[in-house]
């Protein structure tokens, strides 16, 4: 079975105010391509990547009157992808959801958030953490609540799985180098807080000896920026935990945090316009509990210059470049 994790940028503005496809010459939001041509790259590499579930970062918006599930669902069928049901969990207000396209003939899944504590709400509450070590309690919210789900797959095998698009830690906004350094570290202190929340919601699983999953935009990888050694530790290292009794597995973020010199994985490419120059990432990650590991795990990152079949495939590596900034990555496991 194949799982997989997909953030397409600017989504949301394929879809009209019904939820409808807007398939036509005028630009989209993605820089000198149409809409049109965003939507049939989309189409494109879901049907590659061919995925039993895949979890869609900056999924379409569910305000007002929108539907997330609405959109993808049409988008599924006006495209024919066997991903033809959609589920997402609690809504948030940045236009950018989180939601699961899957195959309904391979698996069952709910909406299935875990029940807050005091010490660990619920995904939609506010978790309670000094920040900025003042001896003050900060609250801290997720402006995209984590997706949580319960899952069957039709051999018969169950596993919870958490979709999460973290806090970026850009510094927007910024109008001189000290407003970078003062937003930069906020972000991500607030991140961190946010990382340190969803291990504690992983903790709280894993005394179900549920098989977990935790995949998606974590905005963050080891050595990405100057201020991960103020903070001593990055949010990717805090959610595999791997130093604790529950740690996660993830072989790209194993690699990042153990190689620091020589060529990387990477899931995202960026114009950086100042430098005239892409910037490539290691920003989107599947981890999993050792019991799925053991059921013969193996990772791809779909990425249309460095993997060799993606290379080879001139519509494939088009349509990965067209489609969003990121590029998929996907867990095949025996299960």
């Amino acid at each position: 079975m194949r799982f997989a994790t997909y953030n397409v940028e600017w989504f949301n503005e394929l879809f009209d105010a019904k939820d409808r496809l807007i398939r036509d010459s005028a630009w989209s939001a993605r820089y000198n391509i149409t809409r049109k041509g965003q939507a049939d790259a989309i189409a494109a590499v879901l049907s590659a990547v061919d995925a039993d579930a895949v979890l869609i970062i900056e999924a379409p918006d569910a305000s007002g009157r929108r539907s997330t599930v609405a959109a993808l669902e049409g988008f599924a069928a006006y495209y024919g992808l066997r991903q033809r049901s959609a589920i997402m969990g609690f809504a948030n207000d940045t236009r950018q959801e989180i939601a699961l396209m899957y195959d309904p003939g391979a698996l069952d899944v709910v909406h299935a958030p875990r029940a807050g504590t005091p010490d660990v709400p619920r995904f939609d509450g506010v978790f309670g953490i000094d920040l900025d070590v003042d001896a003050t309690r900060d609250e801290v919210r997720f402006s995209k609540p984590p997706l949580e789900l319960d899952i069957v797959t039709r051999t018969g095998t169950a596993l919870h799985l958490i979709g999460a698009h973290l806090k970026s830690k850009a510094p927007h906004g910024a109008r001189n180098d000290t407003d970078i350094m003062r937003i930069a570290i906020a972000n991500r202190r607030k991140q961190l807080a946010q990382a340190i929340w969803l291990r504690a919601r992983i903790d709280q699983v894993s005394t179900e000896d549920t098989p977990l999953m935790v995949m998606g935009d974590l905005n963050d990888g080891p050595g990405l920026d100057e201020f991960e050694g103020l903070f001593g530790r990055s949010s990717v290292e805090i959610i595999l935990g791997s130093d604790g009794e529950n740690p996660l597995f993830d072989p790209h973020a194993g690699r990042a945090l153990s190689q620091r010199l020589g060529p990387l994985p990477t899931t995202s490419r960026f114009w950086i316009a100042p430098e005239k120059r892409f910037l490539q990432a290691l920003l989107d990650y599947i981890m999993i509990s050792q019991d799925l590991r053991a059921r013969g795990a193996d990772w791809r990152i779909w990425h249309p210059l460095d993997d060799p079949e993606c290379w080879a495939d001139a519509d494939l590596r088009d349509a990965l470049v067209a489609a969003s900034d990121h590029f998929p990555v996907s867990i095949d496991l025996d299960i």
